[in-house]
């Protein structure tokens, strides 16, 4: 008999590989993939619980599944993913719906665990999370034309508010003739964006070659024929080399587009963060980014109420973005996370105050995006076309400046032509529909 597996991921890209991997991990072993989780005989959920919101829809999603078992329209529900490992028999003890619960290097025996749980067997297996396996084949879950290259996986950061050393474990490198490999496989298939990412990508190959290899990665990675667009997440400040800003600046298939997770800016909250820098240092940094790299688009994240932040610390973090001008920016307020250091930091902030300062930065945001927005107007850009809107009666799709599930869209008519989905075409911007630029086909 053949059984059918359907699959919820939730969380961040790197997660979303994890899935992909485990899907094929069914396919070899002849189950039959199902879009619908409903029309399953086994569903798995691979969870996430990198901060408390997270972590509550990864519950959520779990009861819904446990529902349509109660229904008797799914047969099992297996947990994976962060969830699954930082919490391990907790999350069955609360959860009794759940017939098998497996950690991250349980991942290789998916197959296995299924049959187990289908005969009526509860499961729990939690080996070392090292075990997960970095190479194999996947089944693409992104549209075809673009897909995510995780180089790397864990994390030797150790900043005090993440929990992500105690679920993903110590940093592990993939070599580069295996990432080269892949993303050869990836471009015969159709990808045409390829999106570089690890937790971070800037300490790429530090444990397995003594130093970052990432300039060198990307370089190799340029060479990839079908490959049009490499686009490079979750570099940290600290490790921008200027052979990094150089191998950004002059490959023409690199999006000139950096992610920064800066967190903030102050020197003594960064400290506390085990983070490096301070204001000076980072406005330096940007400065020196946007010289060299023509038309570059900085994105970058905040942390708002980290524990001891004073007003006037918050206040520097809004002055410091309101001067920077990211083109891309989210704020997020502080998640007290269980069992990391900063969740032991005495002077924790409400809720209610983390939560008005998150909003500050991010209604001042706003402001700039929109002004970013009215600038473009009047000028050409390459347009990865993503779909038409049928509500709209326009065509949508991304321009360099636009990570998938992260940015914006820009939306433009096509005069008679129908555009596919993954080509690419010159648009130029005539209006603007709040933050998302509006234009045409040239």
């Amino acid at each position: 008999m053949t059984y059918k597996v359907g699959i919820v991921s939730l969380g961040c890209a790197k997660n979303q590989v994890d899935a992909e991997m485990l899907l094929a991990r069914l396919d070899d072993e002849r189950f039959k993939i199902v879009e619908d989780v409903a029309d399953s005989d086994a569903a798995i959920i691979n969870t996430c619980a990198f901060i408390e919101p997270a972590k509550r829809e990864s519950i959520e999603e779990i009861l819904e599944l446990a529902k349509l078992k109660e229904e008797g329209k799914i047969k099992c529900l297996i947990v994976s993913g962060c969830l699954a490992e930082r919490y391990k028999d907790d999350v069955m003890r609360e959860m009794p719906e759940i017939d098998a619960c497996v950690g991250l290097g349980a991942n290789d025996r998916i197959a296995e665990i299924i049959k187990r749980t289908l005969i009526g067997e509860k499961v729990s297996d939690f080996p070392p999370k090292e075990e997960l396996s970095l190479e194999g084949r996947r089944i693409q879950s992104t549209p075809r034309y673009y897909a995510y290259l995780k180089i790397a996986e864990g994390c030797d950061n150790h900043c005090t508010y993440c929990a992500i050393p105690i679920i993903r474990g110590k940093y592990r490198s993939r070599t580069i003739e295996n990432l080269v490999s892949e993303a050869e496989w990836l471009a015969e298939g159709g990808v045409r964006e390829l999106i570089v990412i690890a937790q971070d990508t800037s300490y790429y190959g530090t444990d397995i070659y003594g130093k970052s290899m990432l300039p060198e990665l990307l370089r190799r990675l340029c060479g990839v024929e079908k490959l049009r667009w490499i686009r490079v997440l979750y570099c940290y400040p600290e490790r921008i080399t200027d052979e990094l800003i150089d191998v950004i600046a002059s490959e023409k298939k690199i999006v000139k587009y950096l992610d920064l997770p800066l967190q903030h800016c102050n020197g003594d909250v960064l400290k506390r963060m085990n983070r490096k820098g301070d204001r000076e240092y980072l406005t330096a940094l940007l400065n020196k980014l946007r010289d060299r790299i023509d038309g570059l688009t900085l994105r970058s994240t905040f942390i708002a109420g980290f524990p001891g932040e004073t007003e006037e610390q918050f206040e520097e973090l809004a002055s410091f973005a309101k001067e920077m001008r990211f083109q891309r920016l989210g704020c997020f307020p502080y998640s007290q996370e269980e069992d990391t250091p900063a969740a032991r930091l005495k002077d924790q902030l409400d809720e209610d105050e983390k939560n008005r300062r998150a909003e500050i930065i991010m209604e001042q945001q706003q402001l700039i995006m929109e002004d970013y927005a009215e600038e473009a107007i009047g000028t050409e850009v390459e347009v990865l076309v993503e779909g038409f809107d049928k509500y709209a009666e326009c065509y949508f799709g991304r321009t360099p400046a636009d990570c998938p599930e992260v940015d914006g869209n820009i939306f433009f008519t096509a005069g008679g032509i129908k555009p596919a989905a993954g080509s690419f075409v010159r648009v130029r911007i005539t209006d603007r529909i709040g933050i998302d630029p509006v234009g045409e086909i040239i």
